[in-house]
């Protein structure tokens, strides 16, 4: 999935988000046995991993080794069963997770005949297991053996490399190890270990470009891919990449949001409307203006057809003079009738700052009699309706966002306009219809922050702005995890027993269509990366599904938005226990805390952003050098999560303390300093905290009040029995 910097959000259909896990979508998707590695079409009923439902070992899979080991040690001394199978198996990956070799040994003694599915990984598991031992001949002997017994499947990949690597357990020398690489690099060019097999031999000699293509097309999860990327495209090699090589580097770069040089390499990709669109696109966002007009124009002539195009030209026209856009602005609407009501509202814009104004009030009335159902009439409606409001006209404002409530009710506008229309009906005295409004937000947009505001008009126990800090929310987990909806049996398996490296390695093998997912593979593509530590594109992963435009597409994201499993992988738990642990100490609500991480970082412990703040809570270091003598410590590392939250916690104390507890403006502060929310406070007094958060004149700001708190609400609907009770009554 591309990664696009401000691209445009698609609008969302109804969530109803009931209680308890279901399995994901009903549509035919990916799962295959192990039978060859060969592929088949879609997932049926026998090829499920066995017995998870009423399993008693994955729930176990969830807890950390130390609270399981005697349960498993039941199950793995019961009758034969799935479930033993499954606690013989995480008993020896949980010794050799503690370097217990001779233990995992014993646990995995003949698993392969009682646990075919997962022979290829107990094979494995056991070569792993007699290397902890220190017996190099038992342990060239198991990878030997599962290299013989599995040459197909991908965990060959890592006997090739323990047979092939050199240093103290070399198992054979010079041109046998080279062998052994060599069809490394052959069979298995996109698992992991065949990425460590090429930076080695990098290190060695850096003149090997396939080496460096290799890195492009599979290595997009290295911490220094960008440097590889760089020298490929530098090196006297460059000349013999061919269009579809410079594709690869172009989509790599653009993962990494390295937009200036992804547009130059798209450039020398395939001429499709989608890489002209990211050729422009990126020239754009690196700033050159003037190259990024010149690519959108070649882009519209190239391919006057295209969708890309469409997106193409309202941006192009976003960065020409007002005459100038208007006429490729009229392009989209003569061509794209699905996107001429954004250009149409767009124009009325451009005919504004060209002083036309009735122009400007005709092309806006076209848009509402023309064009009643886009975003661009829904942005229009609710401006209109803000506009009433501020007359003073309540019952007109209340007409407007009804009719934006029944002409656009997947806007992004449709959840904030009918909170106002509540707000708006309890000061005419309307209070039944009020509660009709909120009741409206919370059934028809329970994901948003006006959900949460909406909650809170309806005397829900959730917490206001001055009472969210003191409340501890009861929070219950799933106690295990679900299928996913693409995927081999094995990585369905290990991705049930929570063994997420493994799964993750194998994932590398099988996702082979990253950039063009289909909606179960970016799905699945998501959550394998949370399981990994990799929150911040995880996250992304799923959360950008949303942005689907194609109806069948858009029909399967709305099914699986439907189900609770992508709401609490959208919104996990990481560091659950230092978070707890701080929060306690400053008395802080933990779901707050997290809410404000997931905002800041995404959980990433080592992120930087631009102004320099560090970490998960992002701790600017003067911050951090500041209140470090009033908490008395003397060393501490911003990057390490422990010292992070501890600094960052402590600053979310003194904000809440600087403005009486008021979460709002603590979380304000957070954001953009006490001093600049002390002059807020001067300028527009605080007497209804929804209008102060409309009048902050930070929009980063706004945004991230919303946000933070969006993501509080989404943490306590999921996860609080109690008010996943209540949404879940409200909906019947």
């Amino acid at each position: 999935m591309t990664k696009d910097k401000g691209q445009r959000t698609k609008n969302k259909g109804p969530l109803m988000v009931g209680l308890g896990l279901c399995v994901l979508l009903g549509v035919a998707v990916p799962l295959t046995m192990w039978m060859g590695w060969n592929k088949q079409p879609d997932r049926v009923e026998s090829q499920k991993p066995k017995a998870v439902k009423n399993s008693e070992v994955l729930p176990l899979a969830l807890l950390p080794p130390e609270s399981r080991r005697s349960q498993l040690e039941a199950l793995a001394n019961d009758s034969p069963s799935a479930d033993r199978n499954r606690a013989r198996y995480l008993l020896a990956a949980d010794a050799i997770a503690a370097g217990r070799g001779v233990e995992a040994v014993q646990w995995l003694e003949s698993l392969e005949a009682d646990y075919p599915m997962m022979a290829p990984m107990v094979a494995l598991q056991r070569a792993r297991a007699w290397e902890l031992t220190g017996d190099k001949n038992q342990a060239q002997q198991a990878w030997q053996q599962l290299l013989e017994k599995y040459p197909q499947a991908p965990m060959a990949a890592e006997a090739l490399y323990a047979l092939g690597r050199p240093g103290p357990n070399t198992v054979a020398p010079g041109s046998q190890q080279n062998t052994y690489w060599d069809r490394a690099i052959a069979s298995f060019p996109n698992h992991p270990r065949t990425i460590d097999i090429a930076q080695a031999r990098l290190e060695q000699n850096p003149n090997q470009p396939q080496l460096l293509l290799l890195l492009a097309k599979h290595g997009l999860h290295l911490p220094d891919i960008v440097a590889y990327l760089d020298r490929l495209v530098s090196s006297r090699n460059a000349a013999s990449l061919t269009p579809a090589d410079w594709e690869t580097i172009a989509f790599a770069y653009w993962e990494k949001q390295e937009y200036g040089k992804g547009a130059a390499a798209y450039a020398k990709a395939p001429r499709t409307p989608q890489n002209a669109y990211r050729a422009a696109r990126g020239l754009q966002i690196d700033g050159k203006k003037v190259e990024a007009i010149a690519a959108y124009k070649r882009l519209s002539a190239e391919f006057p057809d295209s969708e890309d195009t469409a997106e193409g030209l309202i941006r192009l026209a976003k960065i020409l003079e007002p005459k100038e856009a208007i006429t490729y602005l009229d392009i989209v609407r003569e061509n794209f009738p699905n996107r001429a009501g954004e250009a149409l509202w767009e124009r009325s814009k451009m005919l504004e700052q060209l002083g036309s104004a009735s122009s400007a009030v005709q092309a806006r009335k076209s848009v509402l009699s023309q064009h009643s159902t886009s975003e661009a009439a829904a942005q229009l409606r609710w401006q209109m309706a803000q506009e009433s409001a501020a007359s003073g006209d309540l019952a007109e404002a209340r007409r407007w966002a009804k009719e934006l409530r029944e002409e656009n009710p997947h806007s992004e506008e449709a959840a904030e306009a009918n909170f106002w229309r509540g707000k708006w009906a309890i000061r005419l005295g309307k209070e039944k219809e009020a509660q009709e409004d909120f009741e409206y937000v919370l059934t028809h947009h329970p994901e948003s922050y006006f959900a949460w505001r909406s909650a809170v008009y309806l005397g829900w126990n959730v917490g206001d702005f001055t009472t969210v800090r003191q409340l501890q929310p009861e929070v219950v987990k799933p106690s295990r995890r679900e299928l996913l909806p693409a995927g081999e049996e094995i990585l369905q398996e290990l991705y049930l027993l929570a063994q997420d490296q493994d799964a993750w390695t194998l994932w590398q093998v099988e996702f082979t269509n990253r950039i063009q997912p289909t909606v179960p593979e970016q799905f699945t593509d998501g959550v394998i990366r949370l399981g990994v530590g990799d929150n911040l594109d995880g996250i992304f992963m799923l959360s950008s599904l949303a942005w689907r435009s194609q109806p069948e597409e858009q029909a399967q994201y709305e099914k699986l938005a439907q189900q609770p499993a992508y709401w609490q992988a959208l919104y996990p738990f990481p560091y659950k226990d230092l978070i707890l642990k701080w929060s306690a100490q400053r008395q802080l609500n933990p779901l707050l805390v997290t809410a404000l991480i997931r905002q800041e970082s995404r959980f990433t412990p080592k992120i930087k952003s631009w102004a320099g703040a560090v970490g998960l809570m992002q701790v600017l270091p003067e911050t951090a050098e500041w209140r470090a003598t009033s908490m008395q410590v003397k060393e501490y590392d911003l990057e390490n999560p422990d010292d992070n939250i501890n600094f960052g916690t402590e600053f979310l104390d003194y904000t809440h303390k600087e403005y009486s507890n008021n979460s709002m403006l603590a979380v304000a502060s957070y954001n953009a300093g006490p001093g600049a929310v002390a002059d807020w406070l001067k300028r527009f007094g605080f007497q209804d905290p929804d209008e102060f958060a409309q009048k902050i004149p930070f929009p980063e700001t706004n945004d991230y009040i919303r946000k933070v708190f969006g993501n509080y609400w989404n943490y306590l609907r999921l996860y609080n029995p109690e008010v996943a009770q209540k949404l879940a009554t409200l909906s019947k």
